[in-house]
């Protein structure tokens, strides 16, 4: 298999690990957010709690695979993520261990001020890393102030206030408004009577703001520059992210819509997609309403991976040292390793996720808790 093939296969499928994290961990982070507003009282709680206790753990492997495999494919892209903006990342893992820590903790005592405590930490570990993981999608079609020196050596001179930009902060608001959206549906899957009816109003709710936000991100990247490559060597060869050369245009992100219109099928389900979750929620078709949002959320990754490709990771700092497909990437061999290791372990993975969705699967009440 041709060394550029391999790429935009390792493309793709960093696309696809993105899409099961956000599609199982996102009605987890969504379902933490509607907490304290969904259930009124304790038993309420719980039995929200209930509908993502036995499957949250089991969701988080799509999170520790993304991290590994970005590791061994991208690894330029890993050191400069992880090195360059650290507070923000490190904001964002710490954020997510709120919601762990929540689900293990909150019914080891009754105390009403203890469960009320790991209620709001429960709320911040679904808001934060929902915000935060929208902050970080807006500041990469804004660029990060990164650059090489010739050895490879990376200097970043932002600092984190920096990444909270108006518009990395209503891509945040994106984020946000979809999770909900999509931890809404869950509930009305999973739940009856008040949780249902409330799940739906947010449902509405958050499906509008979705759609309002991405409206003025679309206006706003009219005057965000994007990034093209004018000159670069063979993308079938190995090379330093150096050796290219590129031009900084205004509205460029917007640019391979222009050339390649097929494109727009992202950004135009994502519109469509997340105003139909909207409307099945508010009709009760959940399970419509559920894979809907879900198709919704694959189609914003979808439009933003379009927008920059092929850059990975752009500097606002030196365009040159920007991060691309064809230069951050592994050894021919190191890619095609894991690709066999994927091809094995995924399908099993999936399989094995469903059995367990599955089994699992069907309404929570106040007896089915009380009964286990």
């Amino acid at each position: 298999m041709d060394y550029d093939t391999l790429k935009i296969i390792w493309w793709l499928m960093i696309g696809l690990y993105m899409v099961g994290f956000v599609l199982t961990v996102g009605f987890d982070l969504g379902i933490a957010m509607l907490l304290p507003f969904l259930g009124r009282g304790d038993a309420e709680r719980r039995t929200i709690l209930s509908t993502v206790m036995g499957t949250w753990e089991g969701n988080q492997v799509w999170l520790v695979t993304l991290g590994g495999i970005l590791f061994a494919v991208w690894p330029l892209v890993y050191a400069s993520l992880f090195s360059g903006p650290y507070l923000a990342i490190m904001l964002l893992l710490f954020s997510l261990l709120l919601r762990p820590a929540g689900f293990d903790f909150r019914d080891k005592l009754k105390s009403p001020a203890w469960r009320k405590f790991w209620d709001w930490a429960l709320f911040a570990g679904g808001f934060l890393p929902a915000l935060l993981l929208g902050v970080v999608m807006g500041n990469l079609l804004l660029g990060l102030p990164f650059r090489f020196n010739e050895s490879l050596r990376m200097t970043y001179t932002g600092a984190f206030w920096d990444l909270l930009h108006p518009f990395a902060l209503l891509c945040g608001t994106i984020t946000v408004a979809l999770l909900v959206l999509h931890g809404a549906n869950f509930l009305q899957c999973r739940t009856l009577g008040p949780i249902a009816l409330r799940a739906r109003q947010a449902a509405s709710i958050s499906a509008f703001v979705a759609v309002g936000a991405m409206g003025l991100v679309a206006l706003s990247l009219f005057g965000i520059e994007g990034h093209r490559i004018v000159d670069s060597p063979d993308p079938a060869t190995a090379f330093s992210p150096l050796e290219k050369t590129v031009e900084v245009i205004g509205a460029g992100w917007l640019r391979n819509f222009l050339i390649h219109p097929w494109m727009l099928i992202a950004p135009a389900v994502a519109v469509t997609g997340t105003l139909m979750a909207g409307a099945f929620a508010r009709q009760f078709i959940p399970g419509l309403a559920f894979w809907v949002s879900g198709a919704a959320m694959a189609a914003t990754l979808l439009t933003e991976a379009f927008a920059l490709f092929p850059f990975l990771l752009p500097s606002s700092l030196d365009p040159g040292s920007g991060l691309t497909v064809w230069d951050a990437v592994s050894s021919p061999f190191t890619l095609k390793l894991v690709l066999a290791l994927t091809l094995i372990f995924l399908p099993i993975v999936i399989t094995y996720t469903g059995w367990v969705y599955r089994v699992l699967w069907g309404p929570v009440t106040g007896s089915t808790i009380e009964n286990h």
